[in-house]
């Protein structure tokens, strides 16, 4: 047939230019790349039930290895409605709006400016915080880009006094040399390997069967689950009340595992299963919110560690693990200021002594948080996840009615044995806690941009925790947190076995793999408080030694 005679190219077949793909999203639209399809996913972004931050995280973007990490092989198909066209050749990933990335139509010119072939000659930037107007990749010696994605824009950073900003800059620049230095380059070929060989990775654990589940497994857990609850309320009823209040708390600990397993299908792998699993256990059971969960851990799988974008990583005025926080940065995720306001001030200062102390209280503020989520309806409305938010509400209510009603107000005796027994209960569940923050609190906070590969940033800013094997049952698999984060889906029991072959494979490309004991870890995170303690101290008696006036009481 001549060429004349061609039928027009279906729109999906479309092959669309990078200057074509940049217009789309200057223009406001959620375009995300996945195995070379384009998609416009902006008529999913209300009903994703993941929540729509982990999507925007990945507009301009080739989300090819988190799409799958996350998504069964029937989602994949689903996403292919949301298919405009493809692309050809590899892709250069643009800086995600949400992270500070700016777009220019065609006619305006790309706000990126292309890469030189050979960077041997570009020398070092003095320091890693980026324009915050044109918001363009800086380079470092070695040829990496870093994108507009940063912790403190030049802007956010001239509001600080002069001690404040050299104190931020100085902690960033640190940390931003220290990972280029110990981290394979950024170049396009070295980042590639890393991906294709993460790729091979995958498809060997799937072939021998990584991420089947172990349902037996699961069998010891249920009976583990129903010994501690018979022993809480027995003890109940025999009136000691301490003891049954330690083992509902024990109870609660052990069953955070299972929901964060169902939270990401790791179980049965069906969707609606799996998430009325999480629901039933996190809110029926625990009075926690599993979609309030699962929204915020999307998020902090995809960003892992970053200051402005990671949720679990932002707990200010309690804890800061980067000195970046003392800019007052904007959370992404939360859509407001962290300031580092007159409590925070104070507090930081002692955080390294009020870490264990103010974690025995963290199931609190996941209260707060869990109906935050439901009452304001921040979870989809319509589409697959519409039925969650009311699920959720009469689980809420079931929640407080068992515990709130019928355990604390009658089955105890008095006021003061009914704030002891609610204290003591859920202070047991600061293991979790603990061990939730251990794999990532005294690793690299430093953004490296967008062309670091997925892999390679899940090593980078998480650790593994050793323990023998017979202490599995404790970690519930949160021992194991740089395996899981580059393989989300995969069941639990299934970590320690993988955690050897992602060894090897950290040795074939080059990059550390973080594995420490209980105690070690945990004196690394102690560790990495203390040093932002101190900095802050530092920084509050140099100024009152120059000015006779404490830095923080600056404006």
């Amino acid at each position: 047939m001549a060429p004349s005679q061609q039928p027009p190219a279906r729109r999906k077949d479309q092959v669309l230019s990078r200057s074509e793909i940049s217009d789309l999203i200057a223009a406001g639209r959620k375009i995300v790349i996945v195995d070379d399809a384009v998609l416009k996913v902006d008529a999913w972004l209300p009903y994703h039930p993941g929540g729509d931050k982990a999507i925007l995280h990945m507009v301009g973007r080739d989300a090819t290895n988190e799409v799958k990490a996350f998504h069964s092989a029937e989602t994949l198909e689903v996403m292919r409605r949301y298919q405009i066209g493809k692309i050809e050749g590899q892709w250069r990933d643009y800086v995600p709006p949400i992270q500070g990335g700016l777009f220019k139509s065609e006619q305006e010119g790309e706000v990126e400016e292309e890469e030189p072939e050979d960077n041997s000659d570009v020398s070092p930037e003095p320091s890693p915080i980026f324009d915050a107007v044109v918001r363009q990749r800086r380079r470092i010696s070695n040829g990496s880009g870093h994108s507009s994605a940063t912790s403190l824009s030049d802007m956010e950073l001239d509001a600080l006094s002069p001690s404040k900003r050299s104190t931020v800059e100085e902690g960033t620049q640190k940390e931003l040399l220290f990972d280029l230095e110990k981290y394979p380059n950024l170049d396009q070929q070295t980042q590639g390997n890393i991906i294709v060989k993460y790729q091979l990775l995958d498809q060997k654990l799937r072939d021998e069967k990584m991420y089947d589940c172990n349902y037996t497994a699961y069998a010891f857990e249920i009976a583990r689950y129903c010994i501690l609850a018979s022993i809480s309320y027995y003890t109940l009823q025999k009136g000691f009340y301490v003891l049954s209040a330690l083992f509902l708390g024990m109870l609660w600990h052990q069953l955070v595992f299972t929901v964060h397993d169902a939270g990401h299908m790791g179980i049965t792998h069906n969707y609606t299963v799996d998430t009325l699993i999480s629901i039933f256990i996190a809110d029926f059971l625990g009075g926690l919110s599993a979609c309030w969960w699962k929204h915020n851990h999307n998020v902090h799988h995809i960003i892992t560690n970053h200051p402005e974008h990671d949720p679990d990583i932002q707990h200010m005025p309690f804890f800061a693990i980067s000195t970046k926080f003392f800019g007052s940065l904007t959370s992404t995720y939360y859509d407001r200021v962290m300031e580092f306001d007159a409590a925070a001030r104070r507090v930081l200062r002692y955080q390294h002594w009020l870490y264990f102390p103010i974690l025995t209280f963290g199931r609190f503020n996941l209260y707060v948080l869990s109906w935050q989520h439901i009452l304001l309806g921040k979870g989809p409305r319509k589409g697959p996840a519409w039925w969650h938010r009311y699920l959720e509400f009469a689980g809420q209510c079931f929640f407080w009615y068992w515990f709130g009603y019928g355990l604390l107000y009658k089955s105890l005796p008095n006021m003061g044995t009914r704030i002891a027994y609610l204290l003591i209960s859920h202070a047991i569940t600061m293991p979790v806690h603990a061990q939730i923050t251990l794999s990532h609190f005294a690793m690299s906070t430093a953004d490296l941009g967008v062309k670091e590969s997925f892999p390679q940033r899940m090593l980078r800013t998480t650790m593994d925790i050793a323990c023998p094997t017979w202490l599995d049952w404790f970690h519930g698999g949160l021992q194991f947190q740089a395996v899981h984060h580059l393989f989300p889906r995969m069941p639990r029991h299934n970590l320690r076995k993988a955690s050897e072959y992602v060894k090897a494979y950290c040795e074939e490309v080059g990059i550390p793999y973080a594995v420490y004991g209980f105690v070690e870890g945990n004196g690394k995170v102690i560790g990495r408080l203390g040093e932002v303690a101190q900095q802050a101290r530092i920084l509050s008696e140099c100024t009152k030694s120059m000015s006779g006036k404490d830095v923080f009481d600056e404006q």
